[in-house]
């Protein structure tokens, strides 16, 4: 990967006013570039997180520039929260704000601890507090159809690309793994005799976490076939393009969405759904909370109570429905 500091900065380089070839350079584009080293190389977050904390604290110091600020000590909290102010005045949601404040904080505490600036004047910024709505999700017979109509479909296709297709759903929602750890997996990460794939999670942290028999099948017919799109830069990669090269997310993205129109009455959840469909019905099926967040990766066990909330709804929708009291 690109250095973060370099290639991930561009966007917010140039101060407000000024084109992208223009001579002045933003104030605190090295500053930027050493936090963005500082995210992808000792925190271990991903290229796609590295962008969007970059991209809110570009946001901010473009915010300050324009206002004349080239000093980051002389910055105040009051000017901290009228960037976030403006940002609610012109319509950003609660989710975004929230967001937003946390990038620019984790910045602030950064320059301190790098002597950038003498106080982490952002540790007061407060954002509006976000709801927790609950994910959208697929019952336990959308998942089976899903599934049945994927293999039925392979049977019938020519080439490698259907059982790839039913080795990625099965993988998806047989352990619940993110798509970015499923992209990044290699052939010796999965264990058939102990039915375990090993993943590398958010933070560079790894994690064991189980396989079912049907995925295990199903990935292990996607490589009898995988030599057809092998290429010496294919490495080990268990899930490959069809032109050799490590599956883009991007690509499972697009298997997961066409495979779940296949079920009319499945909402289009993506990839991500059939991971909160996996611990929904792993929950329902009696596991417990604990067990579930080491699955699934989770920092906090309050991440993974969400999962509870949504047995609990799907319960009082059924007491609604069903009881003549209700």
């Amino acid at each position: 990967m690109a250095s973060a500091g370099t290639a991930l900065t561009k966007p917010i380089l140039a101060p407000v006013g000024t084109s992208s070839a223009g001579q002045d350079r933003h104030p605190w584009s090295a500053v930027v570039a050493r936090y963005g080293d500082h995210l992808a190389l000792e925190r271990g977050c991903s290229e796609h997180t590295v962008r969007a904390y970059l991209g809110d604290v570009g946001e901010l110091l473009d915010f300050l520039a324009a206002r004349g600020r080239t000093d980051l000590a002389e910055v105040g909290l009051a000017e901290l929260r009228r960037w976030l102010a403006a940002q609610q005045d012109d319509g950003a949601a609660a989710a975004t704000l929230a967001r937003r404040a946390g990038a620019v904080r984790g910045f602030f505490a950064w320059a301190k601890d790098n002597r950038i600036v003498p106080v982490d004047i952002a540790g007061g910024l407060r954002s509006p507090k976000v709801g927790r709505a609950l994910p959208r999700t697929i019952t336990r017979n959308d998942a089976r159809e899903l599934l049945d109509a994927a293999a039925a479909a392979a049977a019938e296709a020519e080439g490698p690309r259907g059982a790839r297709d039913v080795a990625i759903l099965e993988v998806l929602y047989g352990s619940g793994i993110r798509v970015s750890e499923l992209c990044g997996l290699d052939i010796g990460d999965i264990d058939a005799a102990t039915g375990t794939v090993r993943v590398l999670g958010k933070g560079g942290k790894e994690r064991v976490v189980p396989l079912g028999v049907p995925a295990l099948r199903a990935v292990d017919a996607w490589l009898a076939q995988r030599p057809q799109w092998a290429r010496p830069a294919s490495g080990h990669a268990i899930f490959l393009g069809v032109r050799g090269g490590r599956i883009d997310p991007a690509v499972v993205r697009r298997v997961v969405h066409t495979a779940l129109r296949a079920v009319p009455q499945a909402p289009d959840v993506g990839p991500h759904g059939l991971r909160h469909a996996m611990a929904t019905h792993l929950l329902e099926g009696g596991a417990d909370l604990r067990s579930v967040q080491e699955i699934l990766g989770h920092a906090s066990l309050a991440t993974t109570q969400i999962y509870t909330h949504i047995s609990d709804e799907r319960l009082r929708a059924v007491y609604r429905q069903a009881h003549p009291r209700a």
